[in-house]
């Protein structure tokens, strides 16, 4: 098997599992939502910890937050990837998954607007189309339920604004979330000491353990396809995300997808569609761009 099917695979494999996670935590709906999140950062904080210390990389978390700027930076994406986290456990346990797939849909459309706001980033027509479409389903949205979207808007918001922070933290995807849950460990501790249930079962704690694992393989597959297939390829591949928490939302949690709610998601397809073709485009020119240079260069020399 080639390099880049291996890539493949491992991205498919970590979307699967992120689109499939909402069964996994509806497992919990019998307890707090920020209980669920300490016990997630808890246990993803020793299997990242556990393959840190396999790799013999666990002195360099020193490294990562040893100055005030480096700290302040981790502890701001550690407040957004738990606010991110909490979100998610949150629609899973009122009954928002749709509108939860909804924000994860958005979410790359938010990050290219973000990306053009503080980045300067250029827009092509066609991205300029995919964030209005996205707009405009938000508005009808809000209009039609009569109250804005906001489970949507805050995890496609905090994701967006965390890939913007991560640009500034120049460590692995394992390093730095190690870094982030470990920043917040003191809290998670103190909750769980002070407030955490005493009464949850064996098969509970089982469960929760394993969602430390869960957080962590997927991270690790994701980062390990992205580094082997094209960037357009790793694009379109986080769709499968949204698109298996959308079904298991309508058939298995039989969440009430409205009028609305269809003409929403109409546009947001619409949306990705164009997104995606976009960033197909986007990737053939940078590498024909790329070709072009070194067969130049190839003939000078």
């Amino acid at each position: 098997m080639t390099e880049q099917r291996k890539g493949l695979l491992a991205l498919v494999t970590a979307t699967v599992i992120w689109g499939l996670s909402s069964l996994y935590y509806a497992q919990f709906r019998h307890m707090p939502p920020i209980e669920v999140l300490c016990y997630r950062s808890l246990w993803s904080l020793l299997f990242f910890g556990a393959i840190l210390l396999f790799q013999g990389r666990i002195g360099q978390l020193w490294q990562s937050v040893n100055t005030i700027p480096k700290l302040g930076i981790v502890a701001t994406a550690a407040l957004l990837i738990a606010a991110n986290w909490f979100g998610f456990i949150f629609a899973i346990k009122f009954g928002y998954a749709v509108e939860a797939s909804l924000g994860y849909y958005i979410f790359p459309i938010v990050a290219v607007l973000l990306g053009r706001v503080f980045l300067g980033e250029r827009l092509s027509i066609w991205q300029l189309c995919a964030v209005g479409l996205a707009t405009a389903a938000v508005i009808i949205l809000t209009a039609g339920l009569g109250v804005p979207p906001w489970i949507a808007l805050g995890l496609a918001g905090t994701f967006g604004i965390y890939g913007l922070i991560k640009k500034r933290i120049t460590l692995g995807p394992v390093l730095s979330v190690t870094a982030e849950v470990l920043v917040l460990a003191p809290f998670v501790v103190f909750y769980l000491v002070i407030w955490g249930a005493r009464d949850l079962t064996l098969w509970t704690h089982v469960l929760l353990f394993g969602s430390g694992p869960l957080t962590g393989v997927t991270l690790v597959l994701f980062a390990y396809g992205s580094r082997r297939v094209a960037l357009s390829t790793v694009g379109i591949m986080q769709y499968i995300n949204p698109t298996l928490q959308f079904i298991v939302a309508t058939t298995v949690f039989l969440e009430p997808f409205t009028v609305w709610h269809q003409i929403a998601f109409a546009l947001i397809w619409t949306g990705v569609g164009i997104y995606c073709v976009a960033a197909i485009r986007q990737d053939r020119s940078a590498r024909k761009a790329a070709s072009r240079e070194a067969t130049l260069g190839t003939v000078v020399t």
